[in-house]
């Protein structure tokens, strides 16, 4: 058996893309071993307040003297690293907002990227190394090389830095263009584009929590 950590972050329970990859992961993990299990968080629905001290991006012993940071953040915040921790593969599903993440989804990543404690420091505290982390990108225009708008996807970038280099997992990106084709007139002939990528995307979601959760 093994355990997943689902994330979800965007502001549309209906139609989003992310959350619809997403929950096809989720399906194929269960599915392909009964005794797999998930712990699912909501980051828009059920949003993290922010960080409300800067001591606590950092262990009780490296914060400055006199930091008293609040007692229910500091619990909130040692559940939600505990519920990182005991993940075998993490899923993120993340909607390009504004070129970079979601807030509820930045919040998350404050609390849980302290070093020291989940990334490197003045020790060698990594306990996430090696463990699979799948990113859900999905994007309402196209991003592609030498475009326009290349460069412009800020949020897959910080989380393959966040979760990738500091917290030394092993990441992989599913990503689905062209969101809004459907929407917005201006992307209307990228339609059969963005169908092709949405179907591709649930395709390898569906391959890749078969091949993890197995």
């Amino acid at each position: 058996m093994a355990h997943l950590l689902h994330l979800d972050s965007s502001a549309d329970p209906e139609r989003s893309r992310s959350r619809a990859i997403g929950r096809t992961f989720a399906e194929a993990w269960l599915a392909a071993n009964p005794a797999n299990t998930i712990t699912y968080r909501d980051l828009h629905a059920d949003p993290l307040p922010h960080l409300p001290d800067a001591a606590l991006h950092w262990p009780v012993r490296l914060r400055p003297e006199g930091a008293n940071p609040p007692a229910e953040a500091e619990a909130l915040q040692s559940t939600l690293i505990a519920e990182l921790t005991a993940a075998d593969v993490l899923l993120v599903d993340a909607p390009l907002y504004n070129y970079s993440l979601p807030s509820a989804l930045k919040a998350w990543v404050d609390y849980i990227h302290v070093p020291a404690v989940t990334a490197p420091f003045d020790v060698p505290t990594q306990p996430m190394t090696g463990r699979p982390a799948v990113i859900v990108a999905s994007r309402g225009a196209s991003y592609d090389a030498g475009s326009p708008t290349d460069g412009w996807d800020h949020a897959v970038p910080v989380l393959q830095l966040i979760l990738g280099t500091a917290l030394g997992m092993e990441v992989s990106v599913i990503t689905t263009n062209l969101t809004l084709a459907d929407s917005v007139a201006a992307l209307a002939d990228q339609l059969p584009r963005a169908e092709t990528e949405l179907a591709a995307a649930h395709e390898l979601a569906a391959a890749e929590a078969a091949r993890l959760g197995a």
